[in-house]
């Protein structure tokens, strides 16, 4: 078969490595200059750090995806962070995350004394449900409502407690606010507020003790650059700084697509762009199945070159405000900046001394924010940005402003210059309404032909989340291709 993917990002990537495993023809489309999308490097100085995603998890998922579409497991130099984190309250508590759960039970009862039954009662409930979680609802697509409402996924759902948000999931394990924000934080990977992202999410706290939390050695964006390699060792076609202006939709089927060089016919078009774009390519030969989306949070990011290390540090920190929920809805219910944010800040030189040069650190400062809308972004963010700064230097980097050597700032109107929807960093948000059978899936519309892959599309947001798609996808294009079948969305 012959196949055309519009999108160069993780998902394109690896459904691309998946089907040319399998013999087919591969065509791979990327408007911009390198493949990789939101795993890409920041240069700052002389040193380079992720300017995406920088937290490894689920390695296992990753690993196994890459040996069947044939990658071996000792070309991924994944590095074990020990700590997994550090998480710095206002009142100088320090806690931190470890994955041997026997450890982790001493950290938390010795930081919050009689919580430790809670953290032990979690991982105990946890365990017996991520297997079926992930069985039902990661690894399946959900092209009708009736393949998702059936019985044993209510029952599930049920125990999963889907209709509690993330953060009333961990209230039932503990009773400190501060524990409480420490396993219900994590929804911010993927964009969402704990207090509005499903229940069904606390499965990825879970997964933080269970598989370990990783670094990928040189940085995320690396894995980009491997996968890149391999496409260009097999042959598949990749045809960068080369925008799609539109899909050849014909009699109910997608035969192509349109560029500037004009057109091009393929027996099959997967779709790794924003999924909110993909409607306008279509130039309304298709009826849109979605009327609108909710953006994920944006991000302010800031990158750092530092004439200076700090010895005792850790590759991931996160700095919480007084009140975590208050300061989230001031970002996800007002839409305006937060008056005392919250940040993560990424030190890879404690794991990977390569990553600066002698005596100097690089670091990534991730601030949450709004997608873009009510924010003046060159007036506010330079506040913002000094705020944090200041806030690091006095709780876990001193000497950071005098050791400073050069800044870049990004902000959500840079995101949506890159072509994210509306700004938001992590696609869709992951709300109760557009998650599992909500959201949109692999088959997206009733046009033969036309797939979609993606942090947008079913299964959801994050690097190995978003593998799990494209395996998905690829498992579902092979039992197309081998009967000659068509499963359209209902």
């Amino acid at each position: 078969m012959e196949v055309a993917i519009v999108g160069g990002g993780i998902g394109g990537m690896t459904v691309a490595l998946l089907l040319s495993k399998q013999g087919h023809s591969v065509t791979l489309y990327e408007k911009n200059r390198q493949l990789g999308g939101r795993l890409a490097y920041q240069q700052i100085g002389v040193s380079r750090i992720d300017q995406g995603p920088t937290i490894v998890l689920l390695p296992e998922m990753i690993l196994s995806i890459l040996e069947e579409a044939g990658v071996e497991r000792s070309r991924i130099p994944l590095i074990p962070c020990d700590p997994m984190h550090r998480i710095h309250y206002t009142d100088g508590t320090v806690f931190h995350k470890w994955r041997d759960t026997a450890r982790q039970a001493q950290e938390v009862e010795e930081k919050f004394p009689h919580e430790g039954d809670g953290f032990k009662r979690f991982m105990r409930e946890m365990e017996t449900v991520f297997g079926k979680g992930k069985e039902a609802f990661l690894e399946r697509p959900f092209l009708r409502k009736r393949d998702f409402w059936n019985y044993r996924n209510v029952a599930l759902l049920n125990k999963l407690q889907v209709f509690r948000s993330v953060r009333e999931v961990a209230a039932k394990y503990f009773r400190d606010e501060k524990l409480k924000d420490a396993y219900s934080l994590q929804t911010l990977y993927i964009g969402g507020a704990p207090y509005r992202s499903p229940g069904l999410y606390s499965l990825l706290p879970f997964a933080e003790h269970a598989y370990g939390v990783w670094y990928f050695k040189g940085g995320y964006a690396g894995l980009s650059l491997l996968l890149e390699d391999e496409l260009r060792s097999r042959g598949v076609n990749i045809q960068t700084d080369t925008e799609i202006d539109e899909l050849i939709v014909e009699k109910g089927r997608c035969h192509g697509v349109v560029t500037s060089s004009g057109q091009a016919r393929f027996d099959s078009v997967i779709y790794n762009g924003e999924f909110p774009g993909l409607s306008g390519l279509m130039r309304g030969k298709a009826r849109p199945r979605f009327k609108s989306f909710v953006p994920s949070s944006g991000c302010v990011l800031v990158y750092l070159s530092v004439a200076k290390r700090w010895e005792n540090s850790a590759v991931h920190q996160f700095f919480l405000p007084e009140s975590l929920t208050d300061q989230l809805r001031h970002i996800f219910d007002e839409g305006k900046l937060p008056d005392e944010p919250s940040y993560y800040v990424f030190n890879p030189i404690v794991i990977d001394a390569d990553a600066a040069p002698s005596d100097e650190s690089v670091l990534c400062v991730l601030i949450p924010v709004p997608s873009i809308g009510k924010v003046n972004w060159s007036e506010e963010t330079p506040a913002l940005v000094d705020y944090v700064l200041d806030n690091m230097q006095q709780r876990a980097f001193p000497g950071l402003r005098e050791a400073m050597i050069q800044m870049v700032v990004r902000t959500p109107e840079d995101a949506s210059a890159d072509g994210l929807y509306q700004g938001g960093s992590f696609g869709i948000a992951p709300i109760l309404t557009q998650s599992a059978a909500f959201r949109p899936q692999i088959v997206p519309y009733p046009i033969q032909g036309l797939y979609a892959v993606g942090a947008s599309v079913h299964p959801g947001g994050g690097i190995p989340i978003v593998m799990q798609g494209a395996k998905m996808l690829a498992q579902h294009l092979s039992k197309e291709w081998e009967h000659g079948t068509v499963s359209l969305p209902r």
